[in-house]
């Protein structure tokens, strides 16, 4: 049997996920996984030596040699062919996000769903939210609520924000495909294209009635986020407990 692949350890989540050039032609596009993104990371951004890189991502020496040239191989392509770069998947760990402010503690038999918040309403513009709404359900039935801030954070970090509040499930309006990406990688489900008060989404989606729509994207609302907006949605594997 093949040896088991070694969760490789991410101090964070990528910002930015998806790279167009201007005159991009073709829709062919080139995935390097998250872990691949690490290693360029810590070897060519912080200047890491490789046996420094491997202790960083908790990897054998030889692992971060041959991730770091897949990924240079894979960023050559898209350089030299014109092609979309998009950063996903992985079989990754990664470092909680230390949030500064009180969250609810969650029950092991709780769902819990965010809503992108502004005045009872969905706020339709995922990347630029401020607050997010915390719904803890149980049995269909919401049993807590919280509002929280995003303290700022960036479309790309708002990901491991509502990774380390533990999130199941995000409502929301627009969105870009980058930052779906940084969801799925987090383990969070997506209900996207929803409008309206954000109590009663959260009440559908508790009860199994929620409408959305699977290819909502920025664009619908004359808004862009990412650098890129699209339809894809990733089904990449993750380790257990991601």
């Amino acid at each position: 049997m093949p040896r088991p692949i070694r969760c490789r350890k991410i101090e964070q989540l990528p910002v930015y996920r998806s790279f167009s050039p201007d005159d991009i032609v073709a829709e062919e596009s080139v995935k390097i996984t998250v872990d691949e993104f690490e290693t360029l990371r810590l070897l060519d951004d912080e200047g890491l030596t490789q046996e420094a890189c491997a202790t960083r991502m908790n990897i054998a020496r030889t692992t971060v040699t041959a991730i770091y040239d897949s990924a240079r191989k894979k960023i050559a392509d898209a350089l030299v062919r014109g092609k979309r770069l998009l950063i996903t998947g992985g079989c990754c760990e990664y470092e909680p996000v230390i949030i500064d402010q009180i969250i609810l503690e969650k029950r092991s038999n709780t769902m819990r769903i965010a809503v992108t918040y502004e005045n009872g309403e969905i706020f339709q513009h995922f990347g630029h939210s401020e607050q997010f709404k915390l719904y803890d359900v149980e049995d269909g039935k919401i049993t807590n609520e919280q509002v929280v801030d995003t303290n700022g954070s960036g479309h790309g970090a708002l990901a491991g924000f509502l990774q380390a509040a533990k999130v199941d499930a995000l409502i929301c309006g627009g969105i870009g495909m980058g930052a779906q990406m940084a969801l799925a990688d987090a383990g969070i489900k997506l209900y996207a294209g929803v409008q309206g008060q954000a109590d009663a989404a959260a009440k559908a989606l508790a009860e199994g009635s929620l409408e959305y729509d699977p290819d909502a994207r920025c664009d619908h609302h004359g808004h862009h986020h990412d650098g890129d907006c699209g339809h894809d949605h990733c089904a990449d594997h993750h380790c257990a407990g991601n």
